[in-house]
């Protein structure tokens, strides 16, 4: 079984990124974009505290309802959408592959 999954991450200026995301290290989708060195800022790193991890989901993935803490910091963020997530709130796994996710402007 292979540890990885392939996931599509759109810029900010439009261009697509395949990356392969390890699902054996407990890693979340803004850890795997500051690894392939997309510009995420993630400032609070990864507490949900700043949304400039903030992306939009393109694919019909299901990742669950958002969290408290997540709601909270995209009802105060700006550019948000229906499809907006926090990235550090997306957990990497295996139901993942195919993923398509867009970065939000920066806010």
């Amino acid at each position: 079984m292979d540890p990885d999954v392939n996931i599509t991450i759109i810029d900010r200026e439009g261009v697509e990124h395949q990356v392969q995301a390890p699902t054996d290290m407990n890693m979340n989708l803004m850890e795997v974009c500051k690894a392939y060195e997309l510009p995420v800022e993630a400032v609070c790193g990864g507490m949900a505290m700043c949304a400039t991890c903030q992306v939009y989901v393109k694919s019909d993935h299901d990742l669950g309802e958002r969290n408290p803490d997540e709601e909270a910091m995209l009802w105060e963020a700006l550019h948000v959408q229906d499809n907006s997530r926090l990235g550090c709130q997306i957990p990497i796994s295996t139901d993942l592959e195919g993923l398509i996710v867009q970065l939000a402007p920066e806010q």
